[in-house]
């Protein structure tokens, strides 16, 4: 059985972004995660946005970590080499009781020391978003707002935490922790871990982690929250410009339209609880995509919703108290729960991460900063963002970067093997498409979806019929067909 520093239960962006973190210190650190790949759950389906971070009260974490985050997102991006544009965001009031509540948010980002909030009246508003519905009086307007890619930054966090040394276990579920006074046994199914620490970031099912180790002490409760939207072709690119949020009510922000880091269109999501056993229902559903389309276009008119190319779902862990959880338990020593972790956790992540290495650092103050750290990650070769001459010296250098495997996003076998060798390497279509993007266009994987699985075939040294679309259950392929031997 191996032993551990310190074990984190999760790998989304939170989990990943404190496994990189702590590798500032002389800590041996393992990423559990249950799933078959990185950034698999509440991290793979969400909005995508850098917040302001207005919305939640200046008294709570999710205020005052949302605004820490987003000012570090800047060098996060260029230290893991993941996409991040500040485009900014409005939010929307279309009547007197509304522009009432932009003077509240106004007030509250002030007390947070967000640069640069301002209200602005409708014809502003207009000039900056001409597809505005008529109804819009006046906006918040928020310049620090910015938009990522949520699974790049968590892949890129734990290839970086990996390259420094933190190793990453998939597939290991954990079923049970035995605690004694030293340390905490993790079992999955067929392998267990030990470690002196455990950092609970297991997102939906952190509840249910704690609960392994606290028992009826259990202090907290999630709730799966699904919130289900809409992706537009890049031929929408331009209908908007900035981040544009209808006034947050009591179930969050509301439905948004926005560009996305690749030139897409995202909309939504609606916001529904659902029941502690539904903490896999990612799917969607006709009635609540009606209701993102009908509250979209309240907001925005002429939406071209004919230019859709998927509609997806995710879950977000809604905590009883409506604020991240971010402690070490009161009840179970050396376990340091991060849970709650909703909208805007993404936005926090670097900071949630700075917070959880320093709680470990107060309690262990003998630990050794690492000198060999390495914050830079290797960068990603992306033959679409070249100039002519780079293109043709690369293809110089290795062929396989000149033969195009996805044409709706240009991308070549060299960039599709290169994402699956690096650390936290993609094994999985999904896991290929969060890396390097074949799959994502127009097409959804039509014409390139075939060739990446034969490429994943050769580069994992296995049958094509073992390659999975996300998880073990999603089968593509399940032999050949007749004489002539035909898939």
């Amino acid at each position: 059985m191996s032993t551990y520093d310190v074990a984190i239960v999760g790998a989304g962006v939170i989990g990943t972004t404190i496994a990189r973190e702590l590798m500032h210190y002389d800590l041996k650190v393992v990423l559990l995660e249950k799933g078959d790949d990185v950034a698999v759950g509440t991290t793979k389906a969400n909005s995508a946005i850098v917040h302001a971070g207005y919305d939640a009260p200046s008294h709570t974490l999710k205020g005052q970590l949302n605004v820490l985050g987003n000012a570090m997102y800047d060098a996060l991006s260029e230290e893991l080499d993941v996409p991040f544009k500040r485009i900014g965001s409005l939010v929307i009031a279309r009547d007197a009781s509304e522009t009432a509540t932009l003077e509240q948010l106004l007030e509250n980002g002030k007390r947070l020391h967000i640069p640069g909030l301002e209200i602005i009246d409708g014809a502003r508003a207009h000039e900056m978003e001409p597809h505005l519905s008529g109804k819009a009086v006046a906006a918040l307007y928020a310049p620090s707002a910015g938009i990522t890619e949520p699974w790049e930054v968590a892949v890129a966090a734990c290839e970086n935490a990996m390259d420094n040394g933190a190793e990453l276990k998939l597939g290991f579920e954990v079923l049970t922790i035995d605690q004694t006074a030293e340390s905490f046994t993790l079992n999955a199914a067929e392998e267990s871990v030990k470690a002196k620490w455990v950092i609970n970031a297991a997102g939906v099912y952190a509840d249910q982690i704690y609960r392994m180790v606290a028992g009826e002490r259990e202090t907290f409760k999630i709730t799966p929250r699904r919130g289900q939207y809409y992706l537009l072709d890049k031929e929408a690119g331009g209908f908007v410009n900035h981040v544009v949020f209808p006034c947050p009510g009591p179930m969050g922000k509301g439905v948004l339209i926005a560009p996305t880091a690749h030139g897409n269109v995202i909309i939504g999501p609606d916001s529904q609880n659902l029941s502690e056993s539904d903490k896999e229902a990612t799917e969607t559903t006709s009635d609540r995509l009606a209701y993102v389309k009908a509250s979209a276009a309240s907001l925005m008119d002429d939406i071209p919703f004919h230019l859709n190319i998927t509609t997806f779902a995710g879950l977000r862990g809604e905590p009883e108290g409506d604020d991240f959880i971010i402690e070490a338990s009161a009840e179970v020593e050396r376990f340091i729960n991060v849970a709650g972790i909703k909208s805007p956790g993404l936005s926090a992540a670097p900071a949630i991460a700075v917070r959880v290495a320093e709680t470990i650092k107060a309690l262990m103050p003998s630990i050794k900063t690492n000198p060999a750290f390495n914050p830079i990650r290797r960068p990603r070769i992306r033959l679409a963002e070249m100039t002519a001459e780079e293109r043709d010296a690369q293809i110089e250098k290795d062929p396989r970067f000149g033969h195009m495997i996805c044409r709706c996003e240009m991308i070549t076998e060299g960039e599709i093997v290169d994402a699956i060798h690096r650390n936290a390497g993609g094994r999985t279509l999904n896991g290929i498409k969060r890396r390097a993007r074949p799959g994502a266009g127009r097409c959804q994987g039509g014409f390139c979806g075939p060739r990446v699985m034969e490429i994943l075939a050769r580069e994992l040294s296995c049958d094509v019929t073992d390659i999975r679309q996300e998880g073990k259950e999603s089968v593509i392929l399940t032999g050949k067909m007749g004489k002539g031997g035909r898939s």
